[in-house]
């Protein structure tokens, strides 16, 4: 398997954090389900919260819910204007936000009890640097229940201890204040194809008839390492896949290999949770291990998506279906 390990880019692309943080006290059950729309909601996490949760019921995913308002967010937001033939702004509205809530329910934040396997393990202390210290671990696991409970409900660790303040997550039986986030194990649609936009970096699912089914925020390859062309087809979807480097056929900056490694399965695996094979050779559509770097990174050509996006893709996705690059 060819693929990216994201170039860890000197120029970030900008992601603007706008609103004053709101006190973790005030981030309750109720003050988020309660929300409502009003002028100053950029500078509202309670709301930001619930707009980041719709949004990812919708399946116009905002990538990690973190409370803040920014470019992962805006263009979600696009997205879904675009889809409810709305005027495309960005900028959240009343209209928009009325039909965000009818159409996707109110209560966005629950009480979750933390359960047995959620602190089984095995988990690894820290996530190596290098792909040959990667090699030499058994399995890419998460590094504890944190990062494994902040995945599972989409989520940035520093938001769900925000939530939580005071709490440990390693107990089972521990009430936690969580999103009630979609299932991605059980996507309501079946793609038809799927494009992907180099220009808003983002993924889109398609049905039959052209209506955008779901609409995910990527990493694409730069004008250095770009990404496909054209039209290509989907292979096959590998779960949980390994990842093998082999400095022959790949030259990544700052990996120096002799020989071939290959890095066993895990959510810090390199390429994430899910591998979605193209038919052409090299490339493919995968998760990540770093979520909240979405957008902000080059990769190597490959589209990288959250791993919680490329599990309900690749759960949507069947051999044969058409992808195409569209600049």
């Amino acid at each position: 398997m060819q693929c990216t390990f994201l170039l860890r880019a000197a120029v970030v692309l900008g992601v603007a954090l706008v609103g004053v943080p709101v006190g973790a006290e005030e981030l309750t059950h109720e003050a988020i389900n309660q929300a409502i729309f009003n002028q100053d909601w950029q500078n509202n996490k309670a709301f930001m919260i619930k707009a980041q949760v719709l949004l990812d019921r919708a399946r116009f995913s905002p990538g990690v819910i973190d409370g803040r308002w920014g470019m992962n967010t805006e263009r979600a937001v696009r997205a879904l204007q675009e889809r409810q033939g709305l005027e495309a702004t960005g900028e959240l509205n009343e209209e928009t936000w009325r039909r965000l809530t009818s159409e996707n329910g109110d209560e966005v934040v629950k009480e979750y009890e933390i359960t047995p396997a959620d602190i089984k393990g095995p988990f690894i202390n820290r996530v190596p640097k290098s792909f040959r210290e990667m090699a030499k671990l058994e399995s890419l696991s998460f590094t504890g229940p944190k990062e494994l409970l902040a995945e599972k409900f989409h989520l940035d660790a520093d938001l769900l201890q925000a939530l939580n303040p005071g709490k440990s997550f390693a107990k089972a039986g521990s009430a936690i204040l969580v999103p009630q986030v979609r299932d991605e194990a059980k996507p309501n649609f079946e793609a038809a194809r799927i494009e992907i936009h180099k220009s808003d970096q983002s993924v889109r699912a398609l049905d039959e008839d052209g209506t955008v089914r779901a609409y995910y925020p990527a990493t694409i390859g730069s004008s250095e390492t770009p990404s496909p062309t054209g039209t290509h087809r989907v292979l096959g979807v590998a779960k949980e896949p390994d990842y093998r480097y082999d400095p022959k056929k790949l030259s990544f900056p700052g990996v120096k290999l002799k020989r071939a490694v290959t890095i066993a399965p895990g959510p810090n695996n390199p390429v994430g949770r899910i591998w979605i094979d193209l038919s052409k050779e090299g490339y493919g559509i995968h998760g990540t291990p770093d979520p909240d770097d979405i957008r902000r990174e080059a990769s190597h050509g490959c589209v990288r998506l959250t791993n919680w996006d490329a599990i309900e893709l690749a759960n949507a996705t069947i051999p044969g279906i058409t992808v195409q690059f569209v600049s």
